[in-house]
């Protein structure tokens, strides 16, 4: 396998900018769908039960298929299984509008997950792989960044042309489509044959980085949670369909603003520590907001929650490339797709479950409470260590 060391500066830099590339891709098709689809299902009149289930597909498929992406890019290389990705998730985005039935949603919203999944896996490890180590939390902020930009995109789209006809479909597909030729530029090797991580691996590295996955899964709650449920949770507070997707743009932006400096205290301070206020000052913002709803503050509220919620995965990534190389950092990008998968899939439901129960504040109250216990884990396993 080739050294990551002996790589040209300018061969990391293309294969680095190519990463980020397939970010965007991922980034702005879970951004645009999640809002788009979960805000035309709220139109139709379906409950929010509903809708997170119909949300949760695209986890179950990322958490189905992320254990295959290592043998499809051994198989044919990483490059090649990125592009057809890219364009599967374009023509599959075309797909809702062709067959709008909420069973056919269930089924392509799934499919949809395992496309996806492969260039958020794929992704994922070039910038690991690629980063120098001495600058891995500021590489890992600038391409969060830029997944949080794609992100934005989606709401911000729907907020500006509304979620009627085809044009957002389409202005999606062609989006997916035209970010493959950066791709196309990477020079990436064949992964060995040991370099594969099956279901052994990953539930090996579980018990090497507990705290690691758990924040994955948590970061994950959050994530699918907001950008499924923020939008209705809007249009439950009264607010037209713009206000509610810019809530979710506000969310996106806090993330994509704050993550430089987040990326420096990642760099310059114990990581544990920022992982952990990363999690505690998620947690109070999530209960403040229920208070702040419908005032000017929850603004700065949803901004400022928006970059800690997010940060809590820049902070894990780096600390992922810091502690682990080889066979081990494969087994630990595989295992943070499925604990994204099965976080995902658990904030949907849950998240969704809590509005209906509870009314549209049970969103965040319902997140506040999953936090809670990420950080009592985190005390405990603290306390485990120190005894």
């Amino acid at each position: 396998m080739t050294v990551i060391a002996d790589i040209h500066p300018s061969v990391r830099r293309r294969n680095l900018l190519a990463a980020c590339a397939a970010i965007i891709v991922f980034g702005f098709a879970m951004g645009l769908t999640y809002p788009l689809l979960s805000l035309l299902l709220e139109r139709r009149g379906v409950s929010e039960t509903v809708i997170g289930m119909n949300a949760a597909m695209s986890p179950l498929g990322i958490l189905v298929f992320s254990v295959f992406i290592p043998v499809l890019a051994r198989r044919f290389g990483a490059r090649t299984v990125t592009m057809l990705a890219a364009f599967s998730a374009a023509l599959l985005l075309l797909g809702y509008k062709l067959f709008p039935s909420l069973e056919a949603w269930f089924v392509l919203r799934l499919i949809h997950g395992m496309m996806v999944s492969t260039l958020f896996v794929l992704s994922e490890s070039w910038v690991v792989k690629y980063a120098d180590p001495g600058s891995r939390g500021k590489v890992v902020a600038i391409c969060g960044a830029a997944l949080a930009a794609s992100f934005g995109a989606g709401p911000l789209l729907i907020s500006l042309i509304g979620i009627d006809g085809w044009l957002p479909f389409v202005i999606g597909a062609v989006v997916l489509a035209a970010a493959t030729v950066p791709i196309a530029l990477i020079q990436e090797e064949r992964l060995e044959a040991e370099a594969h991580a099956g279901w052994g691996d990953i539930l090996a590295f579980i018990p090497k980085a507990p705290i690691l996955l758990a924040a994955v899964f948590i970061f994950a709650v959050f994530d699918a949670a907001t950008l499924s449920l923020i939008p209705v949770y809007g249009v439950r507070l009264g607010y037209d369909l713009a206000a509610s997707s810019n809530m979710l743009t506000v969310l996106i932006v806090g993330n994509e603003i704050l993550l430089l400096p987040i990326g420096w205290l990642i760099d310059h301070k114990d990581r544990r520590a920022v992982l952990a206020g990363l999690g505690v000052l998620t947690l109070v913002l999530l209960l403040v907001l229920p208070f702040m709803a419908g005032t000017w503050v929850q603004w700065p509220v949803l901004f400022m929650v928006g970059a800690s919620g997010y940060g809590i995965y820049t902070c894990a990534l780096a600390i992922l490339g810091d502690r682990y190389t080889g066979h081990q950092l494969i087994a630990g990008s595989s295992s943070f797709a499925t604990m994204w998968g099965s976080g995902a899939l658990a904030g949907s439901l849950i998240a969704g479950g809590a509005m209906q129960a509870m009314g549209p504040h049970g969103l965040p109250l319902s997140l506040a409470v999953c936090f809670g216990i990420f950080l009592f884990g985190m005390w405990l396993r603290r306390a485990q260590q120190q005894a």
